[in-house]
């Protein structure tokens, strides 16, 4: 034991993970092993994460992580330290062995399932797919040919998820029933989608409402050809944004054919003022958030950041299932680390926002960088200045596609009937398309 502490990786990638470790630097460790690719040896990945694990208090993930760098080409091993891995949140760690598990045996649905839930988990859907078709002779309809279906949806592949689809037969076991029905709206969502969108690799807006039912009210216009397809990295808002995303809320609802009666306020700060405008820009009364109240629109400015609140976790609960003609609107919605509520409409898509009144950076007068103080006003003044803000959208860097008022409001007309239906349980993958991101 005392010689295998002793021990050190010798790969490249891994070294350097190790040298990161030896700062107490767990997420440059990690950053490191993502950069290292998956041919890395497994007995060198495995020496970096038991130590990180034991850094971190992970008992479990030590422990497989130990078996296995004492053991690196032994299947069980594998799999186990696998497992740990995407419990812990490092389902890219657990790609690499849980392949050379199904190497060795062929067919087993343990290790594929896995290995499909560590693909979804980083986004990498088409591989989820060429794996169970891999292996499709063997599958079972739940959960495995119900897998393929989702995942190729979320590949952005209809023809393959609609033919498998066709051939699923109705779950025995009424654990798969809600599964079921999710993709079902899924698909129902996918043909109102496809009468004005064309579901195709860029499109943001109709993949994103296929896979969780929101609609996206604007695309970022930096960066849409040079890898952000519409979504943001890292973003400092506006008052002209927040107003633009109010606006296209409005033609939404307008193009749903509903009719709310108040506005509801959730009581974070960012919330309580971008509610505050919403009411002025509807016309409509603003009240305090209450559970069940139909006809009304409930605005968030980052749900996450509610999510941290006290209060937020119980308020998110109670969103999880909607009342009648109520429709749930975040600004900024995190596309990276996705809320625990799925938001029926949405803004924008970022990685990492500053909301207008924090403090902000900007060019010091002496040169450099400086943060600005927060706007401490009072929400009611600030939610004034957001309604007084001018809509017009930033022209960007012209690679983004147009995105006129009326697309929008055709978009919503076609999709209204498969809208606002069912909870809105958490979608962790936004939508089949891709974009970059901070590591």
């Amino acid at each position: 034991m005392f010689a295998r502490r002793n021990r050190r990786p010798k790969s490249a990638e891994s070294l350097k993970a190790w040298e990161c470790l030896d700062d107490g630097d767990l997420p440059g460790a990690a950053r490191q092993l993502r950069a290292g690719g998956e041919d890395t040896p497994a007995g060198d990945v495995a020496l970096v994460v038991e130590r990180a694990a034991e850094m971190a208090g992970f008992d479990d993930l030590k422990a497989a992580a130990g078996a296995l760098a004492g053991n690196p080409t032994d299947a069980e091993a594998l799999y186990r330290f696998a497992y740990a891995c995407v419990e812990r949140g490092l389902s890219f760690v657990a790609v690499p062995p849980l392949r050379e598990v199904l190497r060795q045996h062929p067919g087993a649905l343990g290790p594929l399932r896995e290995l499909v839930s560590a693909y979804e988990r980083e986004g990498r859907h088409r591989e989820a797919v060429d794996a169970l078709l891999a292996h499709e002779s063997g599958l079972v309809d739940w959960p495995d040919r119900y897998l393929l279906v989702f995942n190729a949806l979320m590949a952005g592949d209809l023809p393959l998820a609609r033919s498998r689809h066709a051939g699923l037969t109705d779950p025995t076991d009424p654990m798969w029933l809600p599964v079921q029905a999710r993709q079902r709206r899924m698909l129902e969502r996918a043909a109102s989608a496809e009468r004005t969108s064309p579901l195709d690799g860029t499109d943001l807006r109709g993949w994103s409402y296929v896979a969780g039912g929101t609609v996206l009210g604007t695309l970022s216009p930096y960066g849409f050809a040079a890898g952000m397809t519409g979504r943001y990295a890292w973003l400092q808002d506006t008052h002209e944004q927040c107003l633009q995303g109010l606006l296209r809320l409005r033609a939404a609802v307008e193009a749903a054919g509903l009719r709310p009666r108040s506005v509801s306020l959730l009581p974070d700060r960012g919330s309580r003022i971008l509610g505050l405008a919403a009411a002025g820009i509807f016309g409509l009364p603003a009240e305090p958030f209450a559970p069940g109240r139909e006809d009304t629109v409930v605005i968030a400015y980052d749900l996450n950041a509610l999510a941290g609140t006290d209060e937020g976790p119980a308020l998110l609960g109670q969103l999880l299932e909607r009342a009648p003609g109520q429709v749930l609107h975040e600004h900024a919605s995190c596309w990276t680390d996705t809320p625990v509520v799925t938001p029926d409409s949405v803004c924008l898509f970022q990685q990492s926002v500053v909301a207008p009144w924090e403090g902000r950076l900007r060019q010091a007068t002496e040169g450099g960088v400086e943060k600005t103080a927060p706007d401490q006003r009072p929400p009611a003044e600030i939610a004034a200045d957001i309604i007084a803000a001018d809509p017009t959208p930033d022209e960007g860097d012209g690679d983004t596609p147009a995105d006129p008022d009326e697309a929008f409001g055709a978009f919503v007309a076609a999709v209204r009937t498969t809208w606002l239906q069912g909870p809105r349980d958490r979608v962790h993958a936004p939508s089949a398309v891709r974009s970059s991101r901070f590591a």
